[in-house]
């Protein structure tokens, strides 16, 4: 199968999207498969190629530290020229806008991947209620051409259903349960590094992801005076300086953007992890904190309530009130069995979300969309079949 995959992150930006974006390569490449991938071209070279596969850069402007893709001709004659059995559109919004319709005029069947509440997103970065009805009216146009919408949550399912939007399904993300691990915790560079971070022994409490506005970050002011707790951020972005204004009083350490290794590394030092966004479709650094057998503070809403068990694994919290997030994580910092017992049911819950089983679950969607675009040929009268514009030669 010849897979175009048009996605508006990669590296070298590191965020779910391109992350996701790179296990999807890595697995076709496993299985055999073709692909090839168009991505914005960020203030830092990336790569020409990943997994063996090219890598196609499209012009961007920089929007909050990160490249937005500029659209144009030379996006549609790459999907053309590849010829791709289905289009992969990884969280379309600009590129993947351009890309769906080129698909369509193509009659190439496409699978867009909500991964990115951009209208949410809109409302979290100041640009209020008209851009983000605008961010919307632009995925509905995004997704009602798209053959196939796969959503990661049952939130984002229903955000999606209200709207209007139909052939929807189901696809979640893997986790790296070797790499994330809590085995790890026994490593001399995890004690040298929980050493650093809490010279008196300290519960360590940490978040992972970016530093944006979007992510409200700055609920993490409500921890202040539990005692026995050291703050770590891990991850960099806009937000950075007015997080370490809004923190002061916590003290926080931040460790700057990880990954691989050291980000495994971190995972394992702490002891709570910390989610506070409340526009995630998913979560990705939930599973990654799991699967370090960490216990979890998350908001009662979107994504992560699909990810944590409110008692078993971790605490869902009421977004609106910030002090919930303060009691929570006073009750696991305070509790050392009830952080043990927490991080061992997130990690039993995390050991079937491997890459490798949700990348056959994505090439089963991708079989699917391509066998009803041919039933759809085969059932069409020969005047139209043959009138098909499916791109030049």
């Amino acid at each position: 199968m010849r897979v175009a995959i048009v996605t508006e992150s990669f590296l070298p930006t590191v965020n779910g999207v391109t992350t996701s974006v790179c296990r999807v390569l890595e697995h076709l490449r496993d299985r055999g498969h073709e692909a090839m991938v168009i991505a914005p071209e960020g203030t830092a070279k990336g790569p020409t190629e990943f997994a063996g596969f090219p890598i196609h850069r499209m012009p961007s402007v920089a929007y909050r530290q990160f490249p937005v893709g500029i659209p144009g001709p030379h996006l549609s004659g790459l999907i053309a020229g590849f010829a791709p059995d289905v289009l992969h559109a990884a969280s379309p919004f600009i590129l993947g806008a351009q890309a769906v319709t080129a698909a369509q005029r193509f009659d190439i069947p496409s699978v867009a991947v909500f991964q990115t509440d951009m209208a949410k997103y809109a409302g979290r970065n100041g640009l209020g209620r008209p851009a983000a009805r605008l961010a919307w009216s632009v995925l509905k146009r995004i997704h009602q051409n798209a053959t196939l919408t796969l959503v990661p949550s049952e939130a984002s399912r229903h955000d999606l259903e209200v709207r209007g939007i139909e052939r929807l399904a189901h696809w979640g993300r893997g986790v790296d349960s070797a790499l994330y691990h809590p085995n790890r915790r026994a490593d001399p560079g995890t004690r040298l590094l929980r050493a650093h971070l809490a010279a008196d022994d300290e519960v360590i409490v940490g978040y992972v992801g970016r530093l944006a506005p979007e992510k409200e970050v700055h609920r993490l002011a409500s921890l202040r005076r539990i005692p026995g707790m050291r703050l770590v951020l891990v991850g960099d972005g806009p937000a950075r300086p007015a997080l370490a204004r809004k923190l002061a009083h916590l003290e926080p350490t931040f460790l700057g953007s990880l990954r691989g290794e050291e980000l495994a590394t971190a995972y394992a030092a702490l002891d709570v992890f910390v989610h506070t966004g409340t526009t995630e479709t998913f979560g990705q650094t939930i599973q990654e904190a799991h699967a370090a057998g960490l216990p979890v503070v998350a908001p009662n809403v979107g994504g992560p309530v699909d990810l944590v068990r409110h008692g078993e694994d971790g605490f869902l919290v009421d977004p609106r009130h910030d002090h919930a997030y303060r009691r929570a994580v006073l009750s696991l910092v305070s509790n050392a069995e009830q952080r043990a017992r927490f991080g061992e049911a997130g990690r039993r819950a995390i050991l079937g979300r491997t890459w490798e089983h949700l990348g056959d679950e994505l090439i089963g969607h991708y079989q699917s969309v391509v066998g009803t675009a041919a039933t759809r040929r085969s059932q069409e009268p020969a005047n139209l079949s043959s009138s098909r514009q499916t791109g030049p030669s």
